[in-house]
């Protein structure tokens, strides 16, 4: 690429471990001669630095991280141009995951083929599963891809307590819920997650047990994403204040049955709406809690504001 100087950009968030970690190992690089002037020799100069954001969930998307490295609010760029015709500074740029970065050493060392054949067909390499909610041990898993997720659970040492599986959300808070019966079948890769009505996304697995109450959820990943909006986009920014709101009410025992079709109704009008994918973020998980849990919210709004799971609680 001809390029002369990196970063690696870490979440404001993150500060307690990864970018100290991240710290001593630019140091080492540096003192190797592995970073800097005239790599070993090569005639290539290369200077890596870190910088922390100020912790906005909206810059993982990659113009809106531009856009904060150059010391503006992160938001979102309109497409074209695309960062590899004018990013940062209006260079020329490439920007990715640093899993992806770190994995190619080994795909130069080792063959495209070998990392290729670590997973199923469309779906080569590994993938960092981070597995957290109800499980016994919850923690970053570094596996081929297609591994079953029975097997993942399995690693991370069941349900919690012994109970029953209700639903998994595999690839992060943005992608679409699965009931417990279909996830169960499903193997980790992109194919297999999509035909399950879902993604891999992030590989950040959310396991939830039959104690789940899926409004509860519902509203605080709903107030996550109403909360990160960076508020460009009409849509999004009034969306997900909508989203939120009405299932507030719900949870405080004053929702009616239109809310449901009126959460649908939001839903649908954020999701392929906005400049970045925020908005799809906040759309899905309501369309697919709806879809698979809706008599949940039904017994709520019927209940007053009671959970069908505290009450299958007092019935046993």
């Amino acid at each position: 690429m001809n390029a002369t100087v990196g970063y690696n950009y870490i979440r404001g968030e993150f500060l307690a471990e990864p970018v100290p970690r991240f710290e001593a190992a630019l140091k080492e690089a540096y003192e190797a001669g592995l970073l800097g002037k005239n790599i070993q020799g090569s005639g290539i100069d290369f200077d890596l630095h870190t910088y922390v954001g100020a912790g906005a969930y909206i810059c993982g998307e990659e113009t809106a991280l531009l856009d904060s490295l150059e010391g503006k609010t992160g938001k979102p760029r309109f497409k074209p141009p695309f960062p590899a015709a004018f990013g940062l500074y209006g260079m020329p740029t490439t920007i990715n995951n640093t899993q992806s970065y770190a994995s190619v050493p080994t795909i130069l060392r080792r063959g495209a083929q070998w990392f290729a054949e670590l997973g199923p067909k469309n779906s080569g390499g590994t993938a960092i599963f981070s597995v957290s909610g109800h499980v016994e041990k919850p923690g970053n898993f570094e596996l081929p891809l297609g591994i079953p997720f029975v097997d993942l659970l399995e690693l991370c040492g069941g349900v919690l307590g012994g109970r029953q599986l209700k639903a998994v959300i595999p690839g992060g808070s943005s992608v679409p819920v699965v009931p417990a019966a279909t996830m169960l079948k499903l193997n980790m890769d992109y194919d297999s997650l999509r035909a399950g009505g879902s993604s891999i996304g992030s590989a950040a697995v959310i396991v939830m047990d039959e104690t789940t109450c899926m409004v509860r959820v519902l509203e605080r990943l709903s107030r996550f994403y109403m909360s990160e909006s960076c508020g460009q986009c009409t849509p999004c920014r009034e969306g997900t204040g909508w989203l939120n709101r009405t299932l507030k009410r719900i949870l405080a025992g004053q929702g009616r049955q239109e809310d449901l079709n009126l959460l649908l109704d939001v839903a649908n009008r954020i999701e392929g709406h906005t400049i970045c994918g925020l908005g799809d973020a906040a759309a899905w998980p309501v369309q697919s809690f709806l879809k698979h849990f809706r008599h949940e919210f039904e017994y709520m709004v019927e209940h007053g504001g009671s959970s069908i799971v505290l009450a299958a609680r007092v019935a046993a």
